[in-house]
């Protein structure tokens, strides 16, 4: 299995976490996962495009100014992927969220499915 099936997988990932209009969250939601695929971390479980849509508007309205940027390698075997990321902001570089991801193929090479795993959380005063 090839490397860049997975690092392709995960650009879209990041692609779709980083859209700023719904429109193109939408787009990209759909580019980069089945039509069933999911996501499941410690704060949501979801199916589907505009549920997956949804969870990432409100990442996204929570941390306006943020971007989300892997760190490290995707490392990759069979239909499954893994990688780390950061919740970077783009006013101080700040990264106040961090996690790693688990990612499933589909045979088209979308995300199929999403176990994520938060493993920096901002203080909450």
């Amino acid at each position: 299995m090839s490397a860049h099936r997975y690092e392709t997988a995960v650009t879209r990932y990041f692609e779709a976490w980083n859209a700023t209009s719904a429109e193109e969250r939408a787009k990209a939601v759909a580019a980069a996962w089945s039509e069933n695929g999911g996501y499941t971390d410690p704060l949501a479980e979801v199916t589907g495009h505009e549920a997956l849509a949804a969870v990432i508007t409100g990442a996204r309205e929570r941390f306006p100014g943020f971007t989300f940027t892997l760190t490290g390698e995707v490392d990759g075997h069979h239909d499954t992927a893994r990688f780390r990321w950061e919740l970077v902001s783009a006013a101080d570089g700040s990264a106040p969220v961090a996690g790693s991801d688990v990612i499933t193929l589909a045979e088209d090479g979308r995300i199929a499915g999403v176990y994520g795993f938060l493993d920096r959380l901002p203080t909450v005063a």
